[in-house]
């Protein structure tokens, strides 16, 4: 069996938060979000027998306790993705996937056969054309109905929402978080040429209105949970003032400097 392959990495520490893992990348994506920073994956052929895939995954496997399939768009290659999660489950590993959604008949397939499923909410369903160029957003709502379901029925034992959030784009939040109700969400920090990221500080004044725990994710201080004014970092440290905990964390303190 074949994939078309987008590449591999033996050991990651940010694709599962918590969790070491190993990454492999399908090459092949039906949208076309203007951030993307896997545009290379886009387009193009590279045919990978999944035997390959798996030695790569055997080779990571003494570092590493699961892998994460990601893109591209994995679950657009199903058969492909389906043999190899079972083979890296049988080998002990835990599997992740990261989605767009746009395959809601493709992910029934994976419902009880993944541990962890990260779907990428792009924008407010009336704002959903304009950022992935194609009409996907009744797909996804489908997929969030599907994943949402199976997470409650305990057959998905990870499910998160994740938003990728660009400075001009804030507006999209409160319909975001409304998709997103009774699920984790992630606020993540876009990073895209010369748009200045949001900050903390930011990303806490548009979380404070909906009343909700929400994950926020930034390059400076990776994935903290704040509901409600207080950040908890690494499940126990608590911290009020964002401006704090980026200075503690620029300063070094975490890495024991």
């Amino acid at each position: 069996m074949y994939l078309n392959f987008g590449g591999f990495v033996p050991l990651s520490t940010v694709d599962w938060p918590g969790r070491a893992v190993c990454t492999v990348f399908f090459r092949g994506c039906s949208a076309m979000c203007w951030y993307c920073h896997n545009k290379h994956l886009q387009r193009g052929e590279n045919r990978v027998s999944t035997d390959h895939i798996l030695g790569l995954i055997e080779e990571a496997k003494p570092l590493v306790s699961g892998v994460v399939f990601s893109g591209g768009e994995c679950i657009e290659q199903v058969a492909p993705l389906r043999h190899l999660a079972r083979q890296a489950r049988n080998r002990g590993l835990k599997v992740g996937i990261h989605t767009n959604g746009a395959f809601p008949e493709n992910g029934h397939y994976l419902v009880g056969e993944v541990d962890r499923v990260a779907l990428d909410l792009k924008a407010s369903w009336k704002n959903y054309a304009a950022v992935t160029g194609i009409a996907i957003a009744e797909a996804v709502q489908r997929s969030l109905a599907l994943y949402r379901d199976a997470h409650a029925a305990g057959t998905l034992p990870e499910f998160e929402v994740v938003h990728t959030l660009f400075r001009g784009h804030e507006a999209d939040v409160p319909a975001v978080a409304a998709a997103a109700d009774g699920v984790d969400l992630v606020l993540q920090q876009g990073v895209w040429g010369r748009v200045e990221p949001l900050t903390l500080v930011e990303f806490q004044t548009l979380a404070d209105p909906l009343g909700r725990p929400v994950k926020i994710r930034t390059a400076g201080v990776g994935e903290v949970l704040y509901d409600r004014g207080v950040f908890t970092v690494a499940g126990s440290m608590t911290v009020t003032d964002p401006e704090r905990l980026q200075a503690y964390y620029k300063s070094g303190v975490r890495r024991g400097d």
